[in-house]
C-alpha cells in the first residue's frame, strides 16, 4: 500500500480559493450526475407502462423496467475500468469532463424519447442502450472526483474533499427525491404518465450540460501533471494495480461493502420497509428519509475532516459502532415508538456518513501512477457484487425476522470496526493512511 502522495499538492498550505471552486464545481456536478443516475427509479412505474406493450402485465413491465435500471449497474464496472485506464494515461480531467457528457445527453434523451405506442419495440431497446451509457459513466464519475479532488487539495484537507465531494453525490439522490415529490405533487397521475415525468429527465440532461461546460474550467492536477513531465505514467495501470497492490484492493473492496450496506439499506431501501413492516405512510417515510439523507450529506464532510485531523483508522472504528448503535435502535424501536421516526433515522442517517471516509482511504493507498485504476476497479467491482446482493440477502433475512436489516447493517459495522482497527494500526507504524 501507498503512503499519502508528497508533491506540490502535500505542501502543508491551508484550502485556497481555486481548491473550494474545484471543490464547488466537483461536488455539484457529482450531484447532478448522481441525480440523473436515480431519477430513472422514482419513475420507474410510469416508465413501465411507457415503454413496454400495454397488454403485457403490469408486474412484468415493472420487472423488466427495473432490469433495465440494473443493466446501468452491470455497466459500472467495465465503464469505470476503461475510463480509469485513460484517465491514469491521459489525463484525469479528461475523463472527469467526458463521464458528466456521458450521463448528461442519455438523460436528456431518455426524457425525449419515443413510447413503445409510437415506435414499439425500439422504445425498450433504446431506453436500455442509454441506461447502459449511464452506468459506464457513473462508473467513471465516482473513482474520478474522488481522485481529481483529492490530486488538486493538500494532504492535510484530502478527507474533508473526498468527504465534500461524498456529499455532493449523496445530495444528488436527495435532489432526485424532491423533484419526483414536486412533479407527482403538481401535476395528476394522468398528466404524468402522458409527459410529466419527461420534465426531471429534461432538467437533468440540461443541467448536466451546463456542468459540462463549467468543468471546462477546472484543471488537470499538479500531481498528474508532475507524473506527466517526469514521464512515469504506466503504460498498464490495471496489469500493475492487479499484480503489485492486492492487499489495498482488498481493503478497498471491504470498505465499499461497508459503504453499501450503509446507502442501500439504510437510506435505499428503509422507505419501502417503513412502509411494509412498520406501516408508515408513504408520505411520512419519503420525509423522514429526505431527512435521513440531509443528515447523511452533512455526516460525510464530517467523517473526512475527522479522517483529516485523527486519521481514518479511528473514523471507522467509532463511526462503526455509532452505525450499528443508531440503526440497531431505528429498527428495533419503530413499532413501539413510531413518534421517533424523524429523529432516530435523522441520527442514524449522520452516522451513515462515515462513508465520506471511505474514499480517503481508497486515494491514499494507491499509488499516484495506478491511482485511478486502483480505485475505480475496486470500488465498481465490489459495489456491483455488494450493491446487487444486499437487497436479495436483507429481504431474505426479513423472512426469518423483521430485524433483519439490523442484522445485516451490525454485522458490516462489524467489519468496518476491524478495519478501521487495522488502519489505526497501519497509522500508529507511521503509514499515513
Amino acid at each position: 500500500m501507498s503512503t499519502a502522495p508528497s508533491s506540490a499538492a502535500s505542501i502543508s498550505r491551508p484550502l485556497n480559493r481555486n481548491d473550494y471552486k474545484t471543490l464547488s464545481l466537483s461536488a455539484l456536478g457529482g450531484a447532478l450526475e448522481f441525480y440523473d443516475f436515480v431519477i430513472f427509479v422514482f419513475f420507474v412505474v410510469v416508465i413501465s407502462k411507457s415503454f413496454f406493450p400495454p397488454d403485457m402485465p403490469q408486474w412484468v413491465s415493472q420487472v423488466q423496467s427495473f432490469g433495465v435500471f440494473a443493466a446501468g449497474y452491470l455497466a459500472r464496472p467495465l465503464g469505470g475500468v476503461i475510463m480509469a485506464h485513460f484517465g491514469d494515461v491521459l489525463g484525469r480531467k479528461k475523463m472527469f469532463t467526458l463521464s458528466i457528457f456521458m450521463m448528461a445527453v442519455p438523460t436528456l434523451l431518455m426524457g425525449l424519447l419515443p413510447t413503445y405506442a409510437q415506435i414499439g419495440i425500439a422504445a425498450p431497446l433504446l431506453l436500455l442502450l442509454l441506461r447502459i451509457i449511464q452506468g459506464a459513466a457513473i462508473g467513471g464519475e465516482v473513482p474520478g472526483a474522488w481522485v481529481f479532488v483529492s490530486e488538486h487539495v493538500p494532504v492535510r484537507n484530502i478527507g474533508y474533499a473526498c468527504g465534500t465531494l461524498t456529499s455532493g453525490l449523496t445530495t444528488g439522490i436527495l435532489l432526485g427525491s424532491l423533484v419526483a415529490t414536486v412533479i407527482n405533487s403538481l401535476f395528476a397521475p394522468e398528466e404524468v404518465l402522458a409527459y410529466a415525468w419527461r420534465i426531471p429527465f429534461i432538467l437533468g440532461g440540461v443541467f448536466g450540460l451546463v456542468s459540462v461546460f463549467l468543468r471546462r474550467w477546472l484543471h488537470e492536477t499538479p500531481l498528474f501533471v508532475e507524473l506527466q513531465q517526469r514521464k512515469a505514467l504506466a503504460e498498464q495501470p490495471l496489469r500493475a494495480v492487479l499484480k503489485s497492490h492486492r492487499s489495498a484492493i482488498v481493503m478497498s473492496m471491504l470498505l465499499t461493502w461497508l459503504l453499501t450496506a450503509g446507502i442501500v439499506v439504510v437510506i435505499l431501501m428503509t422507505p419501502t420497509l417503513l412502509q411494509t413492516l412498520y406501516k408508515f405512510p408513504a408520505k411520512e417515510a419519503m420525509q423522514a428519509n429526505s431527512l435521513a439523507i440531509l443528515f447523511l450529506s452533512l455526516g460525510c464532510i464530517l467523517s473526512g475532516a475527522l479522517a483529516d485531523r485523527f486519521g481514518a483508522g479511528k473514523v471507522f472504528m467509532f463511526g462503526s459502532v455509532a452505525l450499528g448503535v443508531t440503526s440497531w435502535t431505528l429498527y428495533h424501536s419503530l413499532q413501539a415508538h413510531p413518534d421517533w421516526l424523524f429523529p432516530l433515522y435523522a441520527v442514524t442517517g449522520l452516522c451513515v456518513g462515515v462513508i465520506g471516509a471511505v474514499p480517503y482511504v481508497m486515494v491514499t493507498i494507491f499509488p499516484t501512477a495506478v491511482r485511478f485504476s486502483g480505485l475505480s476497479f475496486s470500488y465498481n467491482l465490489a459495489y456491483a457484487i455488494f450493491g446487487g446482493l444486499t437487497p436479495v440477502i436483507v429481504t431474505m433475512m426479513i423472512k426469518l425476522s423483521p430485524m433483519g436489516p439490523a442484522w445485516y447493517v451490525a454485522g458490516l459495522c462489524v467489519l468496518g470496526f476491524a478495519l478501521g482497527f487495522m488502519l489505526w494500526q497501519r497509522r500508529r507504524s507511521g503509514i499515513a493512511v
